[in-house]
């Protein structure tokens, strides 16, 4: 077992909830996502406070805190230039460039967990909101 594993925990409900919930929008036709937080004192990584699925980019940005790191799970339905269909599943890692030094090393050591356990394809990092306009010109490059 990893360090990373025996400090970060993630509860029963926590896993399940990301299991369904990228299982549940590889065929959506609308773009969905989930924040994530990590509570400072215990390290569980849970879905913020709400569990909203957020539906914008804009929706995610409103919710997305000034000074404090979270990951973002994102589905993304989009037309390939060849027309095809892509529903690309992947986490934002946000880490503005305001949140204290304590914080960003919480996040940094579980972003390789998150990652894995939320079972992404790939990491976008971004460092403030205004970052997720660029996120579906990134999702269409790849």
């Amino acid at each position: 077992m990893s360090a990373e594993a025996r400090l970060y925990t993630f509860s029963q409900e926590t896993k399940d909830h990301l299991r369904k919930f990228r299982l549940g929008t590889s065929r959506s036709n609308d773009p969905q996502a989930v924040i994530y937080t990590i509570d400072k004192k215990t390290h569980e990584i849970r879905q913020d406070e709400d569990k909203i699925v957020y539906k914008t980019l804009e929706e995610v940005g409103d919710e997305l805190p000034d000074n404090s790191p979270r990951f973002v799970l994102l589905s993304y339905p989009l037309t390939l230039p060849s027309g095809r269909m892509s529903v690309p599943y992947v986490m934002l890692y946000y880490l503005p460039i305001t949140s204290n030094n304590e914080l960003r090393m919480i996040y940094a050591g579980a972003k390789e967990l998150m990652r894995n356990t939320a079972e992404v394809g790939k990491v976008f990092d971004i460092e403030s909101a205004d970052d997720l306009e660029e996120i579906p010109k990134k999702l269409a490059q790849e």
